[in-house]
């Protein structure tokens, strides 16, 4: 097996015709969702590979099943691993992420304060969207302001809530408890018998964003609960759908970005981290639709800032979720969402 050498020290080796061409490049390996992919590669993949001589490879797939592959494979496998919040902080639990070294992100202070370290010593969050309520405003009226309009009587039979295992399936939960006046994390009946009193509102749960859109388009439903990236193919499909402006607040969607315990390029992997959190490249992803800047320099137009959850009053005004005990509670959440519902 070939000794492992500093990257420092790959120019005096490879001088030295030591070592055979194929190795000649390091290679990260990235573990993500894949969408997005042309862009990612015109602003993020050809400009780092430029700049690190390095090859990038890809493993693709959704949140669960890349953070269970990792697992299975005791972190080995990937450099640098893409995650919604909910499954970083599982991935945490779990051991299988290392701490960032932020002597070697110096990005990372730049960053709005929520995604400098949303997790602790772990990944920061690259991003920041939001989950909250969208709703037709040619067929609801009057307006819907707050997270309590859901039980609205008027919005009969006219509801499409998030399915218990998506993103946004569990703060139903979460929210019915608000409204039940309790703690859903402490004792989830209060939460459960508020979501009882919904179901005559709900017409269906969605599992997929194009679901959800669907749903709209044919005119089955007025309202339901979105993340806000969806709301710009929601408004190309139905124009009149608006997103809701609630007075108690959305509910904060952070993606993070993590180096596993068994990455081989912890290096290099930093480096990536620290080259996708720049201000300009998080202000080009921004303007071209790719993702919301969390770089507190990045300053973009009104019209670039309208479609992205932006800037420090939008940020300050946004609820957090408690991924820690939320992880802890979904099982029985789950068994009980599909006992009210039908699995």
């Amino acid at each position: 097996m070939m000794p492992m050498i500093p990257r420092a020290a790959g120019a005096a080796v490879l001088a030295l015709a030591i070592w055979p061409a194929a190795a000649q490049a390091e290679t990260l390996t990235i573990s993500w969702w894949g969408f997005n992919g042309e862009k990612l590669d015109k602003y993020v993949i050809a400009p780092f590979k430029e700049q690190c001589g390095c090859d990038v490879i890809f493993e693709t797939g959704n949140n669960a099943d890349r953070l269970n592959k990792l697992k299975i494979r005791g972190g080995r496998g990937v450099d640098v691993i893409y995650l919604t919040d909910s499954f970083s902080q599982q991935g945490i639990e779990e051991g299988l992420f290392q701490p960032i070294d932020r002597s070697m992100t110096p990005n990372i202070e730049g960053l709005h304060e929520m995604a400098q370290a949303p997790q602790g010593e772990y990944g920061p969050a690259y991003t920041i969207g939001r989950v909250g309520i969208v709703y037709d405003s040619e067929k609801v009226d009057p307006p819907i302001t707050a997270w309590a309009d859901l039980w609205r009587e008027d919005l009969d039979n006219s509801i499409s809530l998030p399915g218990i295992t998506t993103t946004a399936g569990p703060m139903v939960v979460m929210l019915a408890g608000e409204q039940a006046g309790t703690d859903a994390f402490e004792d989830a009946d209060p939460a459960f018998a508020k979501i009882e009193e919904i179901k005559p509102n709900v017409l269906k749960n969605y599992n997929t964003g194009s679901e959800m859109i669907n749903l709209f388009s044919t005119g089955e439903i007025t309202v339901s609960l979105a993340q806000d990236f969806a709301l710009g193919r929601l408004q190309d499909a139905v124009p009149s759908v608006v997103w809701a402006d609630l007075e108690d607040g959305d509910i904060a969607t952070l993606n993070t970005v993590n180096i596993p315990t068994g990455a081989e390029n912890v290096e290099l992997a930093h480096e990536f981290i620290n080259f996708i959190l720049d201000p300009e490249r998080q202000k080009m992803l921004a303007e071209d639709g790719v993702d919301a800047p969390v770089h507190a320099d990045v300053e973009l137009s009104p019209e670039a800032a309208a479609k992205w959850t932006y800037g420090e009053e939008m940020l300050s005004n946004l609820k957090r979720v408690d991924y820690e005990k939320m992880n802890a509670a979904k099982g029985d959440w789950i068994d009980r969402w599909n006992e009210m519902f039908g699995g």
